[in-house]
């Protein structure tokens, strides 16, 4: 192969690999992403984790989610130190990430040019762009690196479309502005690192729906989220199920055992360790007849209990 040959192959490559860095994450890239997901996905080739699991992971403790994910692997997917807008509301969703950098001019023009190939609005500034795309169930999550005076990445009108479109909130390693305003929609809650009243300056998007970081946790498009006043824990779409039922169980494990230490019918010990055969079969009889609703179906209990040396 001469050497003119190979210059215009490569010439070519680059040509196709530039024209490949888009800002919204193709459906097959976010395929790639998230590959164990065996469900249904949405067009965007997000998994759509179905809303009754969404609806039950709000149950679950931080350390129960914390400790299935640890167990399987998952190290960093846990992020704390937040200031809640409203600190008693419980957040879950599937996630639409977004990256934010600071500004440099030639990648601006590049964003704004790619922007207008990708059909993305022209009027008002980038940061807008995640915010069209969101769908019911959606939490848009954004790294804005921390930047607090003139990183404020929404007020309350974008808020007030960011429930319209998600009835969520949002999950911003950055700030807001308009706090006051953002407390009263209803319904709508955020996770951030600081509120300024500054608007946003010198700060640019350069991704939607890519792998970010917030703080110490990978968050991939279409993870689910777990938010509360304790913090915020991302779940890998194929792991939310799994998790969901593992925690409801430990839940029911912990209110059997704490009973039953307080009846002073078994010693620490015996109920902080691998349960006996006694235990097992009293803790059998005891969701027998448990005196409210399971929050898992008798199959579901069932089949997890059957796989468990509990």
């Amino acid at each position: 192969m001469n050497k003119k040959l190979i210059f215009t192959i490569a010439l070519l490559s680059g040509i196709f690999s530039a024209r490949a860095q888009r800002i919204g994450s193709t459906p097959e890239y976010i395929i790639t992403l998230t590959a164990d997901w065996k469900g249904e996905r949405f067009p965007d080739g997000r998994p759509k984790v179905p809303d009754a699991i969404l609806e039950r992971l709000k149950n679950v403790s931080m350390e129960d989610a914390w400790g299935v994910l640890r167990n399987k692997g998952y190290q960093n997917q846990y992020e704390g130190d937040w200031t809640v807008i409203q600190p008693d509301s419980v957040m879950t969703g599937r996630v639409v990430t977004a990256q934010y950098l600071p500004s440099r001019p030639d990648l601006i023009k590049v964003v704004k040019e790619e922007g207008k190939t990708e059909n993305r609005a022209q009027q008002g500034g980038t940061n807008s762009w995640p915010i069209d795309i969101l769908v019911p169930g959606d939490v848009y999550v954004a790294d804005g690196y921390g930047k607090i005076a003139d990183g404020t990445l929404i007020g309350d009108n974008l808020g007030n479309s960011i429930y319209a479109k998600s009835l969520r909130g949002v999950i911003f390693y950055g700030s807001v502005r308009d706090m006051a305003g953002l407390s009263e929609i209803k319904g709508f809650n955020g996770w951030i690192k600081g509120s300024d009243p500054s608007y946003i300056q010198q700060m640019m998007l350069t991704t939607i729906n890519a792998p970010i970081r917030i703080g110490r946790a990978v968050v991939l498009p279409g993870d689910v989220v777990l938010a509360n006043k304790y913090g915020t824990i991302f779940i890998p779409a194929a792991l939310v199920e799994e998790l969901v039922l593992t925690s409801e169980v430990t839940a029911l494990r912990d209110e059997f055992g704490h009973q039953r230490l307080r009846e002073k019918k078994y010693l620490a010990g015996q109920i902080d360790s691998q349960w006996s055969e006694e235990i097992k079969k009293d803790f059998l009889d005891w969701l027998k007849n448990y005196p409210g609703k399971l929050p898992m179906t008798k199959t579901e209990l069932d089949n997890y209990l059957k796989e468990r040396n509990y």
